[in-house]
C-alpha cells in the first residue's frame, strides 16, 4: 500500500478533529481532503476563518476542547498545549501528521530531536546525503508539516526529519535512525514539569527495534532502554564526537587542520560528527561529508556573523532559549565583551549561566533584557561585568554600539515569546538595529 492508502485506510469512515489550526492544522485538513471522513471538525482557541473550512463543523473559543469527546480520531497540531487538561481516554485518540508519517512511511527516515542543535544537526545531515548525490529532504520542525510533501517521497528518498518535543508527545512509532543530541530544561510552560518534556523527547527512540541505530549524547545515555544499536556521542567520549578541536567517529580521529568548516564551536563539532555518523547509515561515506562541509554555510540566527562596526563584530544568536546555548556562544567566541541576554521567562534555572559569567569571562557588558535577564544578572558576582539594563533589543542595541569593543552576541538565554512572534522575528530585529545608522 502506499501512504495516501494507508492514510485512507486510517481515516475512511471516522470522526476526525483538527486540535489546532495553524499551518500543520491547515495541511491536515488538506491531506483529510481525500480520506472519507465521516465528518470533519476544526477546534481551535482562536477564530477560524469559514471561507477555509467549507463543509466543517467550528469549534472554537474557550470551550473548544469540549468537541473532543465525540470523535474517533484527534488529530493535534504541535502548538496546542495539553498538560493535564484532558482524560487518558481523550489522549488515547491523538495521533499526528508526525506519529502517522513514522507509522505509514516506508522510506528510510532520520528523526533528529535535542533542546538545541537540531536544526543545524538536521540540515546537516540533509546537506551531506544530498551532496553524496542520493536523493533526501528536510521536513518536520523547519517548518514543513511531515506529510505535506508525501507526494515527493520517491522510493530511494532518505527523509530527514527535524522533530520537536510537541510533535514527540503522541508518537507511537520511531525513525530508523534516531538522533537524541541533548536534553536541557525548556518549554516548561507546555508541560508539567521537567520530566513530562524529557519524556516527550524519548519517544524519538521509544518504538525502535533491533535493526534501527539510536545516536545519543552521552549526557543522556542513561534514558536508552532501547532495543535499537546504541551509538553514544560527546565530548571528548563516546562512540563518536569531538577531541582536541577535532572530530572522532569510532577508531578515526580527524584533526582540526582537517576540518574545513564555517561553523563555530565545540558544540558544532559535535553536531558535526553526529550528522556526518547518521549520513553514513544512509549510505554515504564519511570522505563525502568532509569533503562537502566547508560549502555549508550555517544557519540564519545561529552564531550567524552579521557585521563589523568600528572594529567590533556583531553575531546574532537569537535560536538561544536556554542558558547552555548562551554559554556555548560565548564558547564558541571567547574573546566576547558584551552579551545581550532575556526574553520570556519560563521559570528555567539560569544558576549555570550566572555562574559562567561569575568565572574567568572576558565579557565586561552584559546587556539585560526584561524579563529573564534579570534573573540572570542578579546572581553574576564578577565585579567586571558591567550590569546594563535595556527596556527593549532598540536600546540594547543602542548601548552595544557604545560599549563593545570587540564582539557584541545577542543570546538571550530565553524564548521570544511576549516580546516577539519567535526567534526569528528577534534575529531579523536584532540586524535591523545593528546595520542601521542610529
Amino acid at each position: 500500500m502506499t501512504i495516501d492508502e494507508k492514510l485512507k485506510a486510517f481515516f475512511e469512515n471516522k470522526r476526525v478533529v483538527i486540535l489546532g489550526f495553524g499551518r500543520e492544522g491547515r495541511s491536515t485538513l488538506k491531506l483529510l481532503g481525500s480520506c472519507n471522513c465521516k465528518s470533519i471538525t476544526v477546534a481551535d482557541m482562536n477564530p477560524v476563518p469559514e471561507s477555509e473550512t467549507e463543509g466543517c463543523t467550528l469549534c472554537c473559543g474557550e470551550d473548544y476542547l469540549t468537541c473532543l469527546d465525540d470523535c474517533d480520531i484527534i488529530m493535534k497540531a504541535p502548538g496546542v498545549i495539553l498538560k493535564n487538561i484532558v482524560s487518558d481516554e481523550i489522549k488515547a485518540k491523538i495521533t499526528s501528521q508526525t506519529d502517522l508519517f513514522l507509522r505509514f512511511c516506508d522510506n528510510m527516515i532520520i528523526g533528529i530531536t535535542g533542546t538545541k542543535g537540531k536544526s543545524t544537526t538536521s540540515s546537516l545531515i540533509k546537506f551531506f546525503i544530498e551532496k553524496s548525490g542520493k536523493d533526501t529532504m528536510l521536513i518536520g520542525n523547519i517548518g514543513v508539516p511531515p506529510l505535506e510533501r508525501r507526494e515527493e517521497f520517491t522510493k530511494d528518498c532518505v527523509i530527514v526529519c527535524e522533530m520537536s518535543c510537541h510533535q514527540l508527545e503522541y508518537v507511537k512509532a520511531s525513525p530508523d535512525v534516531a538522533v537524541l543530541l541533548n536534553i536541557y530544561p525548556e518549554h516548561l510552560d507546555h508541560y508539567t514539569d521537567f520530566a513530562a518534556y524529557r519524556n516527550a523527547k524519548l519517544n524519538i527512540f521509544r518504538y525502535q527495534n533491533e535493526n534501527d541505530t539510536l545516536i545519543i549524547g552521552e549526557e543522556v545515555k542513561q534514558y536508552a532502554d532501547t532495543k535499537a544499536r546504541v551509538i553514544t556521542a560527546g565530548f571528548s567520549c563516546g562512540d563518536i564526537g569531538t577531541r582536541n578541536g577535532g572530530i572522532f567517529i569510532g577508531d578515526e580521529f580527524y584533526p582540526a587542520d582537517m576540518i574545513d568548516t564555517k561553523l563555530k564551536g565545540e558544540h558544532n563539532l559535535y553536531n558535526i560528527a553526529i550528522a556526518i555518523y547518521a549520513a553514513t547509515k544512509a549510505g554515504c561515506t564519511v570522505k563525502q561529508c568532509f569533503d562537502a562541509l566547508p560549502q555549508f554555510c550555517g544557519l540564519e540566527h545561529r552564531l550567524e556573523y552579521v557585521c563589523t562596526l568600528n572594529g567590533a563584530e556583531y553575531i546574532n544568536d537569537s535560536i538561544s532559549t536556554a542558558p547552555q546555548t548562551a554559554i556555548a556562544a560565548l564558547k564558541a567566541y571567547p574573546d566576547t565583551d558584551t552579551l545581550i541576554i532575556g526574553g520570556m521567562d519560563r521559570g528555567i534555572p539560569y544558576d549555570e549561566l550566572s555562574d559562567w559569567l561569575s568565572g574567568d569571562t572576558l565579557v565586561r557588558n552584559l546587556i539585560i533584557l526584561p524579563d529573564s535577564g534579570k534573573r540572570v544578572a542578579e546572581k553574576v558576582t564578577n565585579p567586571l561585568v558591567k550590569l546594563i539594563y535595556a527596556d527593549d533589543m532598540e536600546q540594547a542595541v543602542k548601548y552595544a554600539k557604545q560599549v563593545t569593543k570587540t564582539r557584541c552576541i545577542l543570546s538571550p538565554a530565553a524564548a521570544s515569546y511576549g516580546f516577539y512572534k519567535n526567534f526569528e522575528e528577534r534575529g531579523k530585529h536584532f540586524k535591523e538595529l545593528v546595520t542601521s545608522n542610529n
